[in-house]
């Protein structure tokens, strides 16, 4: 079983972005991130300790510009803490091993899958495609993509 947790070093090699995101609850522009468009199909961990957090098969369109998921692929890696910054009540989604600030949950998602919405920051994440699963050690979650 893989250990993920967050470490001094994987800190240091952030961008600036990413860590204003994951480190100080930042929020990166919309339409201005790596994945908000992305349709290939693969896993998004998290920047910092690598822990699985998302699939690309419960991704959708938002139309927010930010990467908008269904569910977590683990929800065991996912934590939800109440934000009231900004002057409004909001549910902050944070990773458990890695403590990354990644965006806010909403309960507008498609219904017909949960309804709720996963809005995440491009820059908490790290997205490894189907194909490359194996080599990047995520093999286990390859069946995800199976028809």
């Amino acid at each position: 079983m893989t250990s993920y947790k967050k470490s001094s070093k994987a800190i240091e090699q952030l961008t600036q972005q990413q860590h204003y995101v994951t480190q100080q609850c930042g929020t990166e522009p919309p339409f201005d991130n790596a994945y908000w468009d992305n349709h290939e199909a693969g896993l998004y961990v998290d920047i910092v300790s690598g822990e699985p957090l998302f699939a690309s098969i419960d991704k959708f369109d938002s139309g927010t510009g930010w990467p908008s998921f269904t569910r977590p692929v683990q929800a065991e890696n996912i934590t939800e803490k109440f934000d009231d910054s900004l002057g409004m009540r909001r549910v902050e989604v944070r990773s458990v091993h890695g403590d990354s600030h990644l965006g806010h949950v909403f309960p507008d998602g498609p219904a017909e899958h949960g309804g709720m919405r996963y809005c995440i920051n491009s820059a908490s994440l790290r997205f490894i495609a189907v194909d490359d699963l194996e080599n990047q050690g995520y093999g286990d979650y390859k069946k995800l993509f199976s028809k």
